[in-house]
């Protein structure tokens, strides 16, 4: 495996050592291939890195992978058919935790949503005990003053106003903007103190950062006190990439994916011809996207032809002194 670069490799060294295991995470070892067969194999496993996660105490979990065929930028493919899709995998993810014994709900955004995805999903809620669906507002303050306040930094006072949610061990959040990250943040607020877990599902964490800080949109601290306490427990982001060379082909194309599987490192796999993804580099701490694909392009031979221009990496990537908490990076 090729050595991380300087700048992150001190970050790294900054993190205290990881924890030893539990038995519910007892193997730290990444994959040295992946190549799912269908969406019910990356559910599954995505389904037994949450549990292996929740075992080890975590109660803020992403899982991320495309939720469509071909997918790798989300929205760009059919809209209905993305949240469709996500919605199936994560009440298909709570199955699979209820078959454990927990309890889950699945929170979609808002009040016509649910009732949207409960017409739709009505025949697979009545064949799934255990598993109940919700959204993001049902514990809200009346007037929803409280999540405006929220998405321009205050705090809100109308916490004795606020609906207890209802009961359940795993909460699933699918589909949610970057408009609805606060409602997101109260939610796991009101069910924290009972030890309940809060799962991000699919909701590409990466690409609502980015909107953090614009206008109309909730401020970066968002990231910096509530986002990176969020572990990542299932992850895989795929790239393609294309680099011209002074030499015949001239065009080198080349894909891969930044991957993560609980409780094993993060890794960076190089897809290979007959589709399967290859570990080329890993390291505990999770690599940024440019740098996966300077691991990506060094594993193809281009070495130092790749050019990365001036910044290698994002705001949220580069905030490591002032993020609350490093969990979103281990």
């Amino acid at each position: 495996m090729s050595a991380r670069r300087a700048p992150t490799a001190a970050r790294r060294a900054a993190l205290p050592p990881p924890a030893a295991a539990p038995p519910a995470a007892s193997s730290s070892a990444g994959r040295s291939t992946y190549a799912p067969a269908s969406f019910d194999v990356l559910v599954d496993d995505a389904g037994t890195a949450v549990a292996a996660a929740l075992g080890d105490g975590k109660t803020l979990i992403e899982v991320e992978f495309p939720a469509l065929p071909g997918d790798k930028d989300g929205y760009a493919g059919s809209s209905d058919q993305y949240i469709d899709n996500n919605t199936q995998f994560a009440l298909a993810a709570g199955r699979r935790l209820a078959k454990e014994g927990r309890t889950v709900r699945v929170l979609v955004p808002d009040a016509v949503e649910l009732k949207r995805s409960s017409k739709v999903f009505a025949a697979a809620l009545a064949s799934l005990p255990g598993v109940t669906m919700g959204h993001l507002r049902e514990a809200a303050p009346p007037g929803g003053l409280a999540g405006l306040a929220r998405m321009f930094g205050g705090g809100g006072d109308a916490a004795a106003e606020t609906p207890k949610p209802p009961p359940a061990d795993v909460y699933i959040a699918v589909n949610a903007s970057t408009i609805e990250l606060p409602d997101a943040e109260a939610y796991f607020g009101a069910v924290e103190a009972g030890g309940a877990a809060f799962v991000f599902f699919n909701m590409e964490l990466d690409t609502l950062r980015a909107d953090l800080g614009l206008f109309g949109f909730p401020p970066k601290a968002l990231q910096h006190r509530f986002l990176s306490r969020i572990t990542p427990a299932f992850y895989v982001r795929p790239r393609d990439y294309a680099q011209t060379v002074p030499v015949p082909p001239y065009l080198i194309n080349y894909s891969g994916a930044l991957f993560r599987e609980f409780p094993g490192p993060w890794q960076v796999m190089l897809k290979q011809d007959n589709g399967e993804y290859a570990c080329v580099a890993e390291d505990r701490l999770r690599y940024t996207l440019g740098e996966a694909k300077l691991e990506m392009a060094g594993a193809v031979g281009l070495g130092d032809a790749v050019k990365t221009g001036t910044r290698n990496s994002t705001w949220w990537e580069d905030d490591f002194d002032v993020e609350g908490s490093h969990d979103w990076r281990k």
